[in-house]
């Protein structure tokens, strides 16, 4: 019955932590400016990112490893330097967009700048991770991330026709624009498959406990819970689409991305668009910077664990608390938050290929997950990822200066 409890459990604060600053600026911005012609990069890189979150949980659950702890001791702590670096580097720019966003979304309710908020959010952040175990962070921000839920109803009462999202889920060139077309394609795929998810949800099973004979539950929740996710990430470009689009409304501000429920929600819309975006924010702030603290400790074999005391993962808890520090730092300096977005999402794409190919080593390798290989059909997906991957990050820095 517990394994059942977790499974929906999983699923349902799957849905509700899937969307966050990344999700939303770059969903909403496809919509405004392309309707429903990005569905379909959605749609790929969810199930990209359901297929990785799958692998990363079968590996910890059969080896009792991250991954940043397999790569440790598969290829020694000199291989994972500047991997670790890059990871580190851009969870702090992610952070500090994250926490614009939750600021953003307190301005919104309150009329008050922004940049009062960084630091009492960055306070609340970092209060969450010293008194919060694992579960409590995982259910209890996903839980509440379930107001998310408001753009689908909000796609589902502007009534799209079926048959163009359909259609809209197979790849079109546009009649304008394209290199901004390629670049937000190639944003949504940084925004969905970051690198950091796959070791924070690693990281959750050796917290969690799972074993090999629960490999189902991991099954389960990986595929439903993420495609759930990515049908509301949907929901915000279908709505952005049929709201923002016609008024010729480009998001270049969280302020204009909340009018795209108003028709359907009317005086509450604004409250809802805050709502969602600020505790998609505030949630995924608590998981990069706690993510920053499981990949540090772990390549350097450190004691970690969100559930252990702080006093007896000392080191753990000082490394969360640095990471919010610059993160807060980052964010004061004034930029942008959605511009901060789409650079850090653009970085995230240029790490790709060193993260899937160590992880293709690792899924390959008995000692980590015993008969449990990914077998020709996942070795493929992660080849033809760590390729797709590659070409991108050669590509993605002059889309962004060109299309950004």
């Amino acid at each position: 019955m517990s394994a059942i409890v977790d499974v929906i459990l999983g699923i349902v604060t799957s849905i509700g932590g899937f969307i966050e600053v990344g999700s939303i600026s770059t969903s909403a911005q496809a919509g405004a400016e392309f309707g429903f012609q990005l569905l379909w990069a959605i749609g790929v890189a969810t199930v990209m990112l359901a297929v990785m979150i799958e692998m990363s949980g079968r590996l910890a659950a059969v080896s009792r490893h991250t991954i940043d702890a397999a790569v440790r001791e598969r290829f020694g702590i000199s291989f994972q330097w500047v991997p670790l670096a890059a990871e580190l580097a851009i969870d702090t720019l992610l952070l500090a967009a994250e926490l614009g966003g939750a600021a953003i979304a307190v301005k919104l309710l309150t009329g008050i700048g922004f940049l009062w908020w960084i630091l009492p959010i960055g306070f609340l952040v970092w209060l969450v991770l010293v008194l919060c175990g694992f579960s409590v962070i995982e259910y209890g921000l996903g839980l509440l991330g379930l107001v998310t839920l408001s753009f689908v109803y909000a796609a589902y009462r502007l009534q799209p026709s079926t048959h163009d999202l359909v259609r809209s889920l197979v790849p079109t060139m546009p009649h304008h624009d394209i290199v901004r077309y390629m670049f937000l394609s190639v944003s949504i795929l940084g925004a969905t498959v970051s690198p950091y998810l796959l070791n924070f949800y690693s990281s959750g099973t050796v917290e969690e406990k799972l074993t090999e004979k629960e490999l189902w539950v991991n099954s389960t929740t990986a595929y439903l819970g993420i495609c759930f996710g990515g049908t509301v990430s949907m929901a915000v470009l279908v709505t952005s689409a049929m709201v923002l689009g016609p008024q010729h409304i480009t998001v270049d501000s969280y302020d204009q991305a909340a009018l795209m429920l108003v028709p359907v929600f009317h005086r509450w819309a604004i409250a809802l668009f805050a709502c969602s975006l600020g505790i998609g924010c505030f949630g995924a702030s608590v998981e990069i910077a706690l993510n920053a603290a499981y990949a540090f400790s772990q390549a350097l074999g450190w004691t970690w664990g969100a559930s252990k005391p702080r006093p007896d993962a000392a080191r753990f808890s000082s490394v969360f608390t640095l990471v919010t520090i610059a993160g807060v730092c980052v964010a004061l300096i004034g930029f942008d938050p959605l511009r901060l977005t789409m650079i850090s999402l653009a970085l995230t794409v240029v790490i790709m290929p060193v993260v899937v190919l160590p992880f293709l080593a690792l899924m390959n390798d008995s000692r980590y997950v015993n008969k449990h290989t990914s077998g020709p059909i996942g070795n493929t997906f992660l080849a033809a990822l760590t390729v797709l991957g590659a070409v991108l990050a050669i590509v993605v820095v002059p889309l962004e200066v060109f299309g950004g």
